[in-house]
């Protein structure tokens, strides 16, 4: 279901060639041949990278998959599997789903014959009624970003096998540290390793790994002639930020929990989302099949208005208002503004992402500050916006 500490820091070889417990940075475009066509392995770098190569292997490992590819960016690594599709093929999709994925299917594939439809996947019902026989991949993100959504991974893997479509699960939010998709039935798993996987803010990367190999050479394939690469040096980034993950994940964890706790039980807040509360709508699901719920918390105030919640993300000093998540420090967003604003505003709606819904990615300090810090905010939000000061008290 998940992996270790130990498995995390020992997927990571030692160098053959010098021992170096560090994996080495090859920072090079070409590769001298022997002889045209012979060589060590590597001819240019975009096709391969000894660096780009120890980060494919680790991620499959602690995938359980067989073929890890590495993408300059999430997105790159989710428009490498869209091209596994062609005109006329049918994604089925959840409707909670990133912003940015929503407008690469939307505005992207969409035009060149790709179909989309959006469901509420935590039931599985509504993926059974809504698979047809053009349907071709199945993509969910469990939890979802950024309501928190769970679907049931092996339900839904069943599904997709009984009507011979793909799987594939967005595992940004878990990782491998809590939650091991293929295990479960799925056919792909894709990261955006920007987050938890690198998880100092520090790059931008994309990473999928695939069950079968046909599969994962297909997409060796796309990224080989499309180009989207991940360079060496924010391959090694991934690699170093994988060997603390263990350690990071856990404490995510236990303030994230804390955090929402606190929110639950705030006269500002009208509702929590963390699949660690006993009262979220999939917390049997969550608690199956993964090994913990994550670090990421959102809610939504009673004071259901954009302008509640700007004048909380406004006033925190811990939690600092940015795009991304899954880093060492504090964050916060208001999707509806920020990351999902590029979904139509009642599809937005719909899904739960609520006008005064606020994200956090509860980081690494200590959690008394954080909880401290949101309450000031409460606070202070209530004495920028003198409309907002009734939900406060």
């Amino acid at each position: 279901m998940s992996v270790n500490a130990t498995q995390l820091i020992h997927s990571i070889p030692v160098d053959e060639l010098t021992g170096a417990i560090s994996v080495p940075i090859y920072q090079t475009s070409t590769y001298v041949q022997e002889s045209p066509g012979v060589n060590k392995g590597y001819d240019y770098a975009r096709t391969g990278n000894p660096t780009r190569a120890t980060l494919e292997a680790i991620i499959a490992k602690l995938e359980q998959g067989s073929t890890g590819i590495a993408f300059g960016s999430g997105l790159a690594a989710i428009d490498a599997v869209l091209k596994l599709l062609k005109s006329g093929d049918e994604i089925v999709a959840v409707d909670d789903i990133y912003g940015g994925a929503f407008r690469l299917f939307t505005h992207v594939y969409e035009k060149f014959g790709i179909s989309v439809k959006y469901v509420d996947t935590t039931n599985t019902n509504n993926v059974f009624e809504a698979v047809s026989e053009k349907t071709k991949l199945i993509w969910i993100e469990t939890p979802t970003n950024p309501t928190l959504k769970v679907s049931d991974i092996e339900a839904i893997a069943k599904i997709a096998k009984a009507n011979s479509c793909l799987l594939c699960v967005d595992n940004t939010f878990a990782s491998p540290a809590l939650q091991q998709p293929l295990t479960l039935g799925a056919d792909i798993v894709v990261h955006s390793a920007t987050k938890y996987l690198g998880g100092h803010s520090d790059l931008i990367a994309g990473l999928v790994v695939t069950k079968e190999k046909e599969i994962g050479e297909k997409i060796k394939f796309i990224q080989n002639a499309s180009g989207a690469i991940l360079a060496p040096f924010d391959s090694w980034l991934v690699i170093r930020g994988i060997e603390t993950l263990g350690l990071r994940i856990q404490q995510h964890c236990r303030n994230a929990q804390a955090v929402a706790e606190f929110l639950e039980t705030h006269p500002a807040v009208e509702n929590v989302y963390y699949p660690g509360l006993k009262t979220h709508i999939n917390h049997d699901i969550a608690k199956k099949q993964s090994k913990g719920f994550g670090g990421i918390v959102s809610f939504t105030l009673k004071n259901d208005t954009a302008a509640a919640a700007t004048a909380v993300v406004t006033n925190t000093q811990y939690f600092k208002l940015a795009e991304s998540l899954g880093g060492v420090k504090s964050l916060l967003c208001h999707p509806a503004q920020m990351t999902h604003k590029s979904i139509p505003a009642e599809k937005r709606k719909a899904a739960g992402v609520a006008d005064s819904l606020i994200r956090l990615s509860v980081g690494l300090e200590e959690v008394q500050d954080l909880i401290i810090d949101l309450e000031n905010a409460f606070s202070k939000a209530a004495l920028v916006k003198e409309e907002f000061s009734n939900a406060i008290v």
